[in-house]
C-alpha cells in the first residue's frame, strides 16, 4: 500500500492510494461545450470545493450550459453542481478539503470530491500526493492545449516527478497600483513611466514616501502591501534540509523597510482586506498605492468608484500574488466533465479572451493576451482607460518558483503576524521572532528552528 502525507495545520495525515483508484484511466476527447450527452454515462452530482465565489463567477459567465440554481447549487445538463465553500481564515478551507479527501475512497459516488481549488502558497501540499489527477496522463488534456500558458502557472502545480496536477485560468503578476490624482498633486504627473522613475527601487520608494507624507498621504495602507514583493524575490526556502526553518535575507529586508515606514508614518499595520486597510481606496482615503495583481483591481478596487483615478506601474520589483488553480480529484466519478471544465475554462483561447475583455482578468493564455493587446482598443475603466496587459505580461514572464515549499502559506502568515508586534513597538525584533518560531512549530510540529 502506498501512503502519501497530506499536511494540514501541522498534522501528518495519510491516505491509502489503493482506495482511490482510477488514476491510470484515460478519457476520450470531450466536447468543447458541455451537454447532457457528454456526461450522461457518469455521475449526476459534481462537487466543487472552494473558498470564495471567484471560480463560480467565471463558470457562470463563461462555461457553456452552466445554470445557477441558487447560491450553492448549479446545473450542467443533467448534472447537479454543488459548491462546497469554506472561507480560508484560520486554515478552515484546507482542513475541510483534507477531511473530504481522506474520505474519498469511502463515501458514495455523489459525495465524492470532483474538483477542488488551491492557491500557490500551499499547492505542493496537494500536488505531491495521489489526491490530484495528472492533467495530461489521467485527464487526457494535451500539451498542445496547454502550450500558451505562462510557465510559472504550470510550475506551481507540477509534482516532483514532473507531472502537471492542476491548471489555472489566470496569471497573477503584481504591480504598483497608484492614485492618479495624488500623483499629479505630489509628483506633477500621473504618467506611469514617470511615476515608475520615482519608485524604481526601494531607496527611491522611501524618498517618494517622504514626499507623500509631507503632502498628507501614506505611500501604502499597511506593511502587508509590500510583503509579497519581498517574499517572492527570496533566494532560499522557508524550510531547508532536515526540516529546519529558514528566514531569507530578503524577508529580513522587508522587516527593516517596514519598521522604518511605520516609525516614519509612511504606512500602518492593518490586516489586509480589513475595513481599515481598504478605507484608503475611497475618495476620502489618504493612501497613494496598493501592490497587487489584476484580481485585486477586478474584485477589490472596483468596489470603490474613483472615476478612473487609479493607474498602474511596475514598482520597485516584480512579484506575483495568489492565483487559483483547478485540480481534478482522484476518485471522481465525473472525469469527462472534469476534463471538459478544465479545458474550457483554462485552455480555450476564446474563453480566456472573453475573460480579459469582460472581466478585466489577466488570463493565462499568451495568445489571447496578444490578440487583445494588438487590437489596440482594450482599456481598463478602473485604471482610467490604461491598458495594463504589457506590464503584467512582462512581470509574468519573470516569475520564478524555484524556492517554493509546501509550508509557505503558514510561514508567510505567521511571520507577518509576529512582526506586527515589532512594528507597533509592543515587542523587540527578537521577541517577535521567537513568537514566529513558536507559532510555526505549533502549526507544523515536524519543523525545527
Amino acid at each position: 500500500m502506498v501512503k502519501r502525507k497530506l499536511l494540514s495545520a501541522g498534522l501528518a495525515l495519510t491516505m491509502l492510494a489503493s482506495v482511490i483508484g482510477g488514476c491510470g484511466k484515460k478519457e476520450g476527447n470531450a466536447s468543447s461545450t458541455a451537454s447532457s450527452s457528454v456526461v450522461s454515462d457518469e455521475g449526476k452530482v459534481l462537487n466543487i470545493y472552494c473558498w470564495n465565489e471567484e471560480f463560480k463567477t467565471r463558470m457562470k459567465a463563461h462555461y457553456p450550459g452552466y445554470e445557477e440554481v441558487n447560491a450553492t447549487t448549479g446545473k450542467i445538463g443533467e448534472v447537479t453542481v454543488n459548491w462546497i465553500t469554506t472561507p480560508s481564515d484560520n486554515n478552515a478551507y484546507q482542513n475541510a478539503l483534507d477531511e473530504a479527501l481522506l474520505k474519498q475512497g469511502e463515501v458514495e459516488a455523489d459525495k465524492k470530491v470532483d474538483l477542488f481549488l488551491i492557491e500557490a502558497d500551499y499547492a505542493l501540499k496537494y500536488v505531491d500526493t495521489d489526491y490530484t489527477l495528472d492533467v495530461v496522463n489521467d485527464l487526457g488534456i494535451s500539451k498542445e492545449q496547454l502550450a500558451n500558458q505562462f510557465q510559472y502557472t504550470q510550475d506551481v502545480v507540477t509534482d516532483k516527478n514532473g507531472n502537471l496536477k492542476g491548471v489555472s485560468w489566470q496569471a497573477s503578476p503584481g504591480a504598483m497600483i497608484y492614485r492618479r490624482d495624488v500623483a499629479k498633486k505630489v509628483f506633477g504627473t500621473d504618467d506611469p513611466a514617470e511615476i515608475q522613475k520615482s519608485f524604481s527601487d526601494w531607496d527611491k520608494f522611501l524618498e517618494s514616501a517622504k514626499k507623500l507624507k509631507e503632502a498628507g498621504y501614506q505611500v501604502t495602507s499597511s506593511t502587508t502591501d509590500t510583503y509579497r514583493v519581498f517574499s517572492n524575490n527570496v533566494t532560499s526556502k522557508w524550510v531547508g534540509e532536515n526540516n529546519k526553518i529558514n528566514i531569507d535575507e530578503n524577508i529580513k529586508k522587508w522587516v527593516e523597510l517596514s519598521k522604518k515606514m511605520v516609525d516614519e508614518g509612511y504606512t500602518n499595520t492593518y490586516e489586509i482586506f480589513s475595513d481599515d486597510w481598504s478605507k484608503g481606496m475611497t475618495t476620502a482615503g489618504n493612501v497613494f498605492s496598493y501592490f497587487g495583481p489584476a484580481w485585486l483591481i477586478d474584485f477589490t478596487l472596483v468596489k470603490y468608484d474613483l472615476n478612473g483615478q487609479w493607474g498602474i506601474t511596475t514598482g520597485p520589483q516584480g512579484f506575483y500574488w495568489g492565483g487559483t488553480w483547478v485540480c481534478g480529484a482522484n476518485g471522481t466519478d465525473n472525469k469527462t466533465l472534469v476534463k471538459d471544465i478544465i479545458t474550457k475554462m483554462t485552455c480555450d483561447k476564446d474563453t480566456l479572451e472573453a475573460m480579459i475583455k469582460e472581466d478585466n482578468e489577466f488570463a493565462n493564455n499568451k495568445l489571447a493576451i496578444e490578440e487583445v493587446n494588438d487590437a489596440g482598443n482594450y482599456k481598463n475603466k478602473v485604471l482610467g482607460g490604461q491598458n495594463p496587459l504589457g506590464i503584467y505580461s512582462e512581470g509574468a514572464e519573470k516569475i520564478s518558483l524555484q524556492n517554493a515549499t509546501a509550508y509557505d502559506a503558514g510561514c508567510n502568515e505567521e511571520f507577518q503576524k509576529a512582526m506586527k508586534n515589532y512594528y507597533k513597538g509592543t515587542a523587540t525584533y527578537e521577541e517577535a521572532l521567537e513568537l514566529f518560531y513558536k507559532n510555526v512549530e505549533v502549526k507544523y510540529p515536524e519543523l525545527k528552528r
